[in-house]
Parts: structure tokens; C-alpha cells; sequence
């Protein structure tokens, strides 16, 4: 019997602007990282400088030349996100709908929520990068909830980011309880020795996850001071 379910690959990567532990900024360096985990949806974070044009630290052009696209979030001239925050999909891979959310801060955060089209389903992604204060995150881990409340129709839904949550359990985890799933990707920060879960992938409960982890090759080891973290999910035909 065809099995006739979707398969699709999750992953998020704070890039830490392209610069590596030797403090080099190398795009090609995360691109070729890119390559390595070739998930079809990649959120990534901290993608722009942060300061004066705050252009992209991945020139559009390397990336086009990849299997993968950056959705056109279009927020400033030769930025690639919002915030930093931006997502990089599979050509095949239709995007529907792309809309950056502010989120309640003292300092720039925000998130981006993209609809996709893959082998006739709809999925919505979230690609966060959350604040160092507790209080905050809580605040920020509510506003993506409530945002996703009041999106038109239910599907299948994916938020992932760079939570900057060193709590096991507690703080902005316990926003992503009942309706959701947190998947166990593995420590991803620091890359020299990670020791913490600070990069999270939640689902709903309508994915299945065949399998999640933390990328750690020789690349991402020096790529940046996080390793990506990434999981397969499936959903029923």
C-alpha cells in the first residue's frame, strides 16, 4: 500500500551573524552547515548585522545558487529578516503566506511565521529568537501562542528558535504544554562543550517525530557559538 503521509525536515540555527569561534565571519562556512543538515525548512537567527543597514550576513546570491530559497520577507533593503529572524526553504516548497511578528521587548526580538504548501498540505512554521530575561520570554512564548490563535484555520504547526531557556522544564516551557509537544533535539550551546537545551523545536500534536538531534560536525563546531538543531516529522496521508 503507497504511503502517501508528508515527510518534511525542521531545523534552527542561531548563526551568531556568521561568525565563527575564531572569529572569522565566514558565510560559506554556515551555508556549507546548511548543506550538512539539508533539512527542507531552516529558522535561522541573528542572519542580519545588527547595527546601522543591518544587512544580510548570507549574500542572497550564495543562497539562490543552494537548493534553498529565503522567503521574501522584504522588511529592510538588503536585510534578510526581521530582527535576525528569517527562514530558508527547499525550491520545491511553496510558500503561501510570510509575516513578521514584534514581540513585547526592551531590546529588538521578534519572530516569523511562514505558510507552506508541500505535496498538497498546508503547514505553518515559527521561527523565534527569544530574550536573556525570564519575564520576557514568558511574555514573547504568549504572544506567538496568542498570534497563532488567531490565524485563519487549523494545520499542522512547527515553532522553533533559539529560546535562550536554560530551565529544564520551567520559564517559557511552560507555554508549550497540552496542545504541544516538545521535541528532545538534544544540549546545543555552547558549541565547544553544549551543555544546554537553548534551541527548541516544538509541533502539535497532529506531527509524528521520526527522529530529532543536534547537528555537530566539524563545520558546526566552528560556525557559530550554537550547533543547529533539527527533526523529522511526518504526518498521516
Amino acid at each position: 500500500m503507497k504511503d502517501n503521509g508528508l515527510r518534511l525536515k525542521f531545523a534552527s540555527y542561531n548563526i551568531h551573524k556568521a561568525v565563527g569561534l575564531d572569529r572569522r565571519r565566514d558565510p560559506d562556512r554556515v551555508l556549507a552547515v546548511l548543506h550538512e543538515i539539508d533539512a527542507d525548512i531552516i529558522a535561522l537567527q541573528e542572519c542580519d548585522r545588527r547595527f546601522g543597514r543591518r544587512e544580510s550576513v548570507l549574500p542572497r546570491a550564495r543562497i539562490e545558487d543552494s537548493p534553498f530559497r529565503p522567503v521574501g520577507l522584504s522588511v529592510r533593503p538588503g536585510s534578510l529578516g526581521w530582527h535576525g529572524n528569517t527562514f530558508l526553504v527547499k525550491k520545491d516548497i511553496e510558500v503561501l503566506h510570510v509575516e513578521p511578528l514584534p514581540l513585547p521587548t526592551l531590546e529588538p526580538r521578534g519572530a516569523v511565521r511562514i505558510d507552506i504548501v508541500k505535496d498538497g498540505r498546508k503547514v505553518r512554521a515559527i521561527g523565534m529568537h527569544l530574550d536573556l530575561s525570564g519575564f520576557r520570554r514568558r511574555h514573547q512564548g504568549e504572544a506567538v501562542i496568542s498570534h497563532l490563535a488567531k490565524c485563519d484555520g487549523d494545520c499542522p504547526t512547527v515553532v522553533m528558535g533559539d529560546t535562550n531557556e536554560w530551565s529544564a522544564t520551567g520559564g517559557v516551557l511552560r507555554t508549550f504544554r497540552g496542545d504541544w509537544q516538545s521535541l528532545d533535539c538534544g544540549p546545543s550551546f555552547p558549541t565547544r562543550r553544549p551543555l544546554a537545551r537553548l534551541d527548541r523545536i516544538f509541533a502539535t500534536h497532529d506531527w509524528s517525530c521520526e527522529e530529532s538531534g543536534v547537528h555537530h560536525s566539524l563545520l558546526a563546531s566552528r560556525a557559530s557559538d550554537h550547533l543547529p538543531v533539527w527533526a523529522k516529522l511526518s504526518l498521516d496521508s
